[in-house]
């Protein structure tokens, strides 16, 4: 046996030197599925399985006897990451490879806006293509399930329609570029901190209808080319390789034709690699977790294992073929694709588009007595906090960038307030106060030594004497803040910043605080402060994008995607103990189990369950005027496939131009399951000069009415009376309707 494999190992060996000595056209003329055949055809068993793993931390071979070059793929999801070495973290020294930094996707999901995300997409594929990148790694869709989430600033919040409705247009920007995104991480990635051994728990209907959604329009409608598994195990298998998540529902029930890309290191086992839907392997060094040996990827488990696996007769070429044949798919319409356009790299529009994303991303939280807009004129204006200052492209995990320029809060301040007010600045507390990842520096000196009270003391005593205090603070990108690979500790702010808060708002009456998270934090001093923004991780016009909404240059259009707690004791997921969050060790295994106990009732849902009043309800924003909801119609009173119109009458009542989102919610009057007592199902926004009135048409359909049949395996919408609600936020729904489904 031992002589026949050896013979085997040669053969192919040599019909591979034969075959690579001699060059092959491929017809361009042909459509890709007949170029892939074609392609497939012509290839050895050592290039299918060299196209099927990574090459580099950050690439994946070709076929260069057939003329198919090198994938590329680079992180995301808010700007392309800087080149790094060969087999290194570490930066390659390029010049050439610093970007725009886009607002996170909390933001882009605040603006409630699906054509900010296709030209969010479309902008970032832009600067993809420029540096010669086949995909990039995002977006993410993972469900805000808690507060505590490290990675939630890179998600697009709490509600599966909202996600659907904003990732669709992104994907469909990016590749309309020839770059193929990489949704991820698929599924059930809501934690980090244990994310490699999390087993997820879940029913079959709250994975359908709260973490499944965004993933399937993605692919449905966005007709993503690329899936990234996720880290986390799902009914005791990894969902980089899971029979269920992979094979069955997205390849067969989806019908998902794209790639399944590993997330970096996330195979652990060779017969799920091979059998369970994963079509290539990314990776650090051997297993993803460990340095166990540098320059590892011919051991990993898609490369020289399998290839000698197939030789020796444990695998035929059946999955093999089917990865191929999806990573070629690939390659035709990214690198191979010569219709593509030309890319561009930090280009005017590019900073437009990222400053129009934080323009209506930004959410007016609270805002008594009118302090904001700011009037500057002859005033002395305070700003306070680290978060002033700091810079935020740099760290947090994957999505650490090297942005071209980063506008800091204060210095957009100064920059819009020249020649009007007085801008001075006390640091108030100090936080973190390094500025590197991988290599890129910020190249800041935030270093304080002064103890914290002679800091608070000095802030205070500034903040009397000024017009207003503008204090930045909130969260950064450290572990255990908003940071890939950890989550957060606490819900409450760190570095003692509330005691800070309280201090100012007790000597100035015209303090502003605005929060700079992708999450949501404890707030105990609300009631004290009168204006209060959520500022996000705006990227490179950051500065730019607050200053014009405290000054009233723009008019604040963002509305919250995700529920904003008082408190953990409000939060679904905390409410069962650690068995549904952080988990529970197996004993005696290398495993945690985390059942996600609240089921469906996440967010929104939850809170209306319980009937709790959060610190700001979901889709909750103000505005500088003031608007009315009205009039809501439907087009018919009953329906019998499901598919419904409204109308709904929307109008500022305020004196200044601005943009109000209008929100339909779908309550099922009875139904044999339990179900939230409303759900978003429709939103638009709509802009309206003072005074003017204009008429929304909203559509739902059948899946806006159904509910996950558990034991037919499918969605199901029963006959009988819905109401429909509309409003400006969860909280806040004037309008109803009543209708029948037959």
């Amino acid at each position: 046996m031992k002589n026949k494999i050896t013979f085997f190992l040669f053969a192919s060996a040599f019909a591979s030197l034969l075959q690579a000595q001699t060059p092959v056209y491929l017809d361009p003329s042909k459509d890709i599925e007949a170029r892939v055949e074609d392609a497939l055809s012509r290839m050895t068993l050592a290039e299918k399985i060299d196209v099927i793993h990574a090459q580099s931390k950050f690439s994946s071979a070709g076929v260069k006897r057939l003329g198919l070059p090198d994938f590329w793929t680079d992180d995301g999801p808010h700007g392309v990451r800087p080149d790094v070495l060969w087999d290194e973290w570490e930066q390659a020294g390029q010049t050439n490879d610093s970007c725009v930094a886009f607002p996170a996707l909390t933001c882009l999901a605040a603006s409630w806006n699906p054509d900010c995300a296709r030209a969010y997409g479309h902008a970032l594929g832009e600067e993809a293509l420029y540096r010669g990148k086949g995909m990039i790694l995002g977006p993410g869709v993972n469900i805000y399930r808690t507060p505590l989430g490290g990675r939630n600033f890179e998600y697009m919040g709490e509600d599966p329609y909202l996600t659907s409705r904003i990732v669709v247009p992104y994907v469909q920007g990016l590749q309309s570029c020839g770059v193929a995104s990489c949704v991820k991480h698929y599924c059930l990635n809501n934690d980090e901190q244990y994310r490699h051994q999390v087993n997820v728990i879940i029913s079959d209907r709250a994975l359908h209808e709260i973490y499944l959604p965004g993933f399937e329009a993605a692919v449905k409608e966005g007709k993503a080319w690329g899936i990234m598994g996720a880290y986390n195990l799902y009914k005791d298998e990894h969902n980089c390789h899971n029979q269920y998540t992979l094979n069955k529902i997205l390849k067969h029930d989806w019908g998902f034709d794209g790639v399944v890309v590993s997330d970096w290191g996330g195979a652990h086992n060779m017969d799920q690699a091979v059998k369970n839907g994963l079509d290539m392997e990314f990776g650090t060094w051997t297993d993803g977790l460990t340095m166990g040996a540098t320059n590892a990827y011919d051991m990993y488990y898609l490369s020289k294992g399998y290839q000698k696996a197939i030789l020796e007769g444990k695998y035929t070429t059946k999955e093999l073929d089917e990865k191929v044949r999806r990573v070629l798919r690939l390659f035709f319409r990214t690198t191979m694709n010569k219709q593509k356009p030309y890319g561009f790299l930090c280009s005017e529009s590019h900073y437009e588009v990222a400053q129009q994303v934080a323009a209506e991303g930004i959410v007016l939280l609270q805002n008594e007595g009118n302090v904001l807009p700011i009037k500057p004129e002859g005033k002395k204006i305070l700003v306070v906090g680290e978060n002033a200052i700091k810079m935020m492209t740099v760290g947090g995990g994957s999505s650490s960038l090297k942005a071209q320029h980063e506008i800091s809060p204060l210095q957009g301040l100064q920059m819009r307030l020249k020649g009007k007010a007085a801008v001075e600045f006390a640091r108030g507390y100090v936080g973190d106060v390094s500025g590197d990842y991988n290599g890129v520096t910020t190249g800041q000196n935030l270093k304080d030594d002064r103890a914290p009270e002679v800091l608070l003391a000095e802030a205070v005593e500034m903040a009397k004497a000024a017009d207003y205090v503008v204090i930045f603070g909130g969260l950064n990108k450290s572990g255990h803040q908003d940071c890939e690979g950890t989550d957060r500790k606490t819900m409450a702010l760190p570095y003692n910043q509330d005691k800070l808060i309280e201090a100012i708002a007790a000597v100035n009456k015209q303090t502003i605080y605005v929060n700079i998270s992708g999450n949501a934090v404890c707030m105990p001093w609300r009631k004290q402060v009168p204006a209060i923004v959520q500022g996000w991780f705006l990227g490179s016009e950051a500065g730019i994008g607050l200053a014009d909404v405290l000054l009233g240059n723009t008019n604040p259009s963002g509305h919250l995607p995700f529920t904003w707690y008082e408190d953990l004791n409000q939060v679904g997921a905390h409410s069962f103990g650690e068995a549904a969050f952080p988990g529970i060790w197996r004993e005696g295994k290398k495993i945690i189990d985390e059942e996600y106990k609240e089921g469906i009732y996440v967010g929104y849902r939850w809170m209306d369950k319980q009937k709790l009043k959060p610190a700001f309800a979901f889709g909750h924003g103000l505005s500088y005027t003031s608007f009315k909801v009205s009039g809501l119609k439907a087009a018919s009173k009953e329906t019998a496939d499901g598919n419904m119109t409204f109308t709904v009458d929307v109008t500022n009542t305020g004196s200044v131009e601005g943009s109000d989102v209008v929100q339909l919610y779908i309550t099922d009057q009875k139904c044999s399951v339990d179900r939230p007592a409303k759900e978003l199902k429709a939103f638009q926004k709509v802009s309206l000069k003072p005074g003017e009135t204009k008429t929304v048409t909203l559509r739902t359909d059948r899946r806006a009415l159904s509910f996950w049949d558990e034991q037919a395996g499918d969605w199901k919408a029963e006959p009988g009376d819905f109401i429909a609600w509309a409003g400006d936020s969860s909280d806040r729904l004037p309008c109803k309707v009543k209708f029948v489904l037959k």
